[in-house]
């Protein structure tokens, strides 16, 4: 049984190490994430379409795949980097190893190489495209291959990962004094998101992110969560001009991670491609109003541009690594958006005070619309 696998990023690099997930060939945008947790949750997270993870922790699936942490139905990565994948996990909950999952998902994957030094070059030069291939191990061919990889900026990814068809979620439904209904227009959304919103006694009703204004009034929604997800904004514009008709009907918004670009885009600001993105758990955000610091769970490689926002929109929260955008509000409209992930799946719930932030605002939407 041939176990080795090579890897090549467009700068040259070329890395040998051993197949731990499905034999085959992949490519996609390198990056790496941070935390030290949560490998699952990453695996099935859809905002990952097309890019090749690598996790900065060496030790990878101790703790193997449990039934109830995904975040998706499937993977939807394209590449996966690890320093050691666990053969044997200890863990009463787990149902599989993470290397079995990955063969049984068709996921590509490469261990046994210097996750650290992979960082830092990441972090230098930026992400960059690349292989990882169980089948061709000749460095000029793989080289060429990472450098015939489309570049992420301009990609619309959100539609590759979208729902289908409108669906109903229920699971984790608490029952709640006053029940709101709420549609997500799914760009890719996490099943923490869904959950989250159901432990509030949210009615959820998730919708495919080509549908139109028009189509979500019908549904009657007493507000509109614009999900996380992956690749460029700036080429979603179907769900930006929507957008843009769900705040003239004053419709109340809560952007996440790719939603809170898109609102960004529909606002009339801009956004741009981070060097190497935000990627982990451990992510400072500072909520400007309250001073408070939070660490985040985050997952993008785009921004908003806070110099080109109207002045009606005011910044809320940035990241204190980088002074980058990581939240807004409307001075006028009942809309507000965050760049990092609330609820944290998995990661700390420093955060998860803005799902009842939103609770508020549809209920004051609600209460206007009585009078």
């Amino acid at each position: 049984m041939n176990d080795k696998a090579w890897l090549a990023l467009e700068d040259g690099t070329f890395v040998a190490g051993r197949a731990c997930g499905a034999s085959g060939e992949t490519g996609g945008e390198f990056v790496f994430n941070t935390a030290m947790t949560g490998y699952q949750e990453i695996l099935t997270d859809p905002s990952y379409a097309g890019q090749c993870v690598v996790m900065t922790y060496p030790l990878i699936g101790n703790y193997g795949i449990t039934a109830g942490d995904h975040e998706s139905a499937r993977p939807r990565l394209s590449g996966f980097v690890v320093r050691e994948l666990c053969k044997h996990p200890s863990n009463h909950e787990s149902v599989e190893s993470a290397g079995s999952f990955l063969k049984k998902h068709g996921i590509v994957a490469i261990e046994d190489v210097d996750t650290r030094a992979l960082t830092l070059k990441l972090r230098d030069k930026g992400a960059l495209r690349g292989i990882i291939s169980t089948t061709d191990g000749d460095r000029k061919r793989l080289l060429a291959k990472a450098k015939a990889l489309p570049t992420m900026a301009g990609l619309n990814l959100a539609k590759t990962v979208t729902c289908d068809k409108p669906y109903s979620w229920d699971e984790g439904f608490k029952p709640a004094d006053k029940q709101l209904h709420v549609v997500v227009m799914d760009f890719g959304v996490k099943y923490g998101i869904l959950r989250c919103l159901t432990a509030m006694g949210c009615k959820v009703t998730v919708v495919p992110c080509s549908t139109s204004a028009a189509e979500i009034v019908r549904l009657k929604p007493d507000g509109v969560l614009l999900s996380n997800g992956p690749g460029d904004p700036e080429p979603v514009t179907d769900a930006v001009e929507t957008i843009k008709h769900l705040l003239a009907e004053r419709v109340p918004l809560f952007g996440i991670c790719l939603g809170h670009q898109l609102l960004g885009l529909a606002l009339g600001g801009r956004t741009y491609k981070l060097k190497f993105g935000h990627h982990g758990s451990n992510h400072p955000v500072k909520d400007l109003e309250t001073g408070k610091i939070e660490i985040s769970s985050q997952n993008h490689g785009f921004c908003v541009d806070l110099k080109t926002l109207p002045s009606a929109v005011k910044t809320t929260h940035v990241n204190l690594n980088d002074g980058t955008s990581e939240g807004m509000t409307h001075g006028t409209l009942p809309a507000f958006s965050v760049q990092y992930h609330p609820e944290a799946s998995a990661g700390p719930h420093d955060s998860r005070y803005l799902f009842e932030r939103f609770r508020g605002l549809m209920l004051a939407g609600r209460e206007a619309r009585s009078r």
